[in-house]
């Protein structure tokens, strides 16, 4: 597993600068290490600590408790089905049926191939526009079968070059 880079642990360092607290710099910083990674390793969590002044075993209990940290590796592509009521009543079981037989896993797992990973995840916040699923940073609303099949086919045919990668999420400052 994965220390911080230099980059990252610079970045943290100027993230952490802006706060009257160092503490208070936390969540940007698990972003930090989640970017680099793909998830946040025992040893970032240890780096992170160190930076901030504070406990790994505080660090660790934030990255464990928010779910939209991983402390395992996941699939460069994630997708998040809700799976609330709202969604549910609209579909959302014939898309989790749909995810679980076009790449082969349950909610929760990686491709073998390291790829992709889907997760059920509570609302969303698209009531109106169900069945929802967020990727990376878009939200698909009244998703279809036939658009998930087309989105999954496309990122198939990307090259997997790039390493895997946790979607980052907007609205979360990790710009230094």
């Amino acid at each position: 597993m994965a220390s911080l880079t230099e980059s990252s642990r610079q970045r943290v360092e100027r993230i952490a600068s802006r706060y009257p607290e160092r503490r208070s710099a936390l969540l940007p910083a698990l972003y930090v290490a989640q970017e680099q990674d793909g998830y946040v390793t025992d040893e970032a969590i240890d780096d992170i600590a160190g930076i901030l002044g504070i406990s790994p075993a505080e660090v660790k209990g934030v990255a464990s408790f928010y779910t939209m940290y991983y402390n395992h590796p996941v699939g460069r592509y994630i997708f998040q089905v809700c799976g609330t009521l709202s969604c549910a009543l609209c579909g959302a079981e014939e898309v989790i049926r749909f995810l679980e037989r076009k790449l082969g896993v349950r909610a929760g797992q990686t491709t073998p191939d390291g790829r992709f990973m889907f997760e059920v995840v509570e609302c969303l916040g698209a009531c109106g526009s169900a069945p929802v699923m967020l990727f990376g940073d878009r939200y698909y609303e009244k998703l279809t079968l036939e658009q998930l099949d087309q989105l999954i086919d496309e990122l198939r045919s990307r090259p997997a070059e790039e390493p895997q990668r946790a979607p980052q999420l907007t609205g979360v400052d990790t710009q230094d």
